[in-house]
């Protein structure tokens, strides 16, 4: 129903930047909230950011506060993840979603990317 597909992801030194983006298709996108997840070798996927599509009300996990940012683009249908000053503790396989409330909770999320690896080192 709704498709998403990440792109963005690569191999990057740390203190390096990415920039993650999520190109939706499918239904009408405007009215859900958007979540970037991210899940590493041996943990358990965990929220990273997500955003409102009103009141353009954004929140982070605290591991990633003033590092990272999401923003919109509604005309194309895309959530961008700009991630600056990336250390090796972010390295993981990073998940677009969208969910019908905001949510912190990956079971909230009813549409998920295929995923695309982000690697830091140094």
């Amino acid at each position: 129903q709704v498709q998403l597909v990440e792109s963005g992801g690569g191999l990057v030194q740390a203190g390096g930047s990415l920039r993650l983006s999520c190109a939706a298709s499918g239904r009408t996108f405007s009215s859900y909230a958007m979540g970037w997840f991210r899940q590493a070798p041996g943990k358990e996927r965990e929220f990273v950011s997500c955003i409102t599509y009103s009141g353009s009300n954004t929140y982070y996990a605290d591991s990633v506060k003033g590092r990272f940012t999401i923003s919109r683009d509604n005309a194309k249908n895309t959530v961008s993840l700009q991630m600056n000053l990336l250390k090796p503790e972010d390295t993981a396989v990073y998940y677009c979603a969208a969910a019908p409330t905001d949510a912190t909770n990956p079971l909230a999320y009813h549409y998920w990317g295929q995923g695309t690896q982000v690697t830091v080192s140094s």
